[in-house]
């Protein structure tokens, strides 16, 4: 179990523990129309971002910046929370959201486990800390577990890594 911040005090994740080089977890989560969308399928290039909630300002935040981000990249780039899909259906309407999807893992927490982002207490119990990582052909590529929820993630070094083509040689990039 590893630990984060909330506005400075400890809060435990629950789950596994992943690094990069490990086998991506394959889970279905559910879109803003219900759909399913599946995370960490081989053949794709996935950018996921987990959240606790869109309906807070540093989580609209990052959504706004990271589809800004997206436009034309080859990553498919998902925003993860336990957010309703109706929820985030709102959202992505009153914010102009159309380069980024959005998954609810509220049905099972399935993602929250298998990815080690689970919040064990404080607060935002059953909620998903922020992080970020990038699945390249089924693997973890790239991952940072935001040490303080309330703060954005490294944007720049992500940017680095996928422009620095994602640790692979297919040239994608996040912008």
């Amino acid at each position: 179990m590893s630990s984060v911040t909330f506005k400075g005090n400890a809060v435990k994740l629950e789950g596994n523990t992943l690094n990069v080089g490990d086998d991506a977890p394959v889970v279905t989560l559910k879109a803003q129309d219900l759909s399913d969308i599946v995370v960490g399928e081989k053949g794709k290039t996935q950018v996921i971002l987990t959240v606790p909630s869109l309906d807070t300002p540093v989580c609209a935040t990052e959504a706004r910046e990271f589809n800004k981000n997206a436009a034309g990249a080859a990553a498919e780039v998902i925003v993860v929370s336990q957010d309703l899909p109706f929820a985030m259906g709102r959202f992505c309407t009153t914010e102009g959201i159309e380069n980024l999807r959005v998954a609810s893992d509220f049905v099972s927490k399935e993602l929250a486990q298998k990815y080690g982002v689970l919040i064990a207490d404080s607060a935002l119990k059953g909620l998903l800390a922020r992080a970020v990582f990038v699945i390249k052909d089924g693997k973890i590529a790239y991952k940072e577990i935001v040490k303080e929820i309330t703060e954005m993630p490294n944007v720049q070094a992500l940017k680095e890594f996928m422009s620095s083509s994602c640790g692979c040689s297919c040239g994608c990039a996040v912008k």
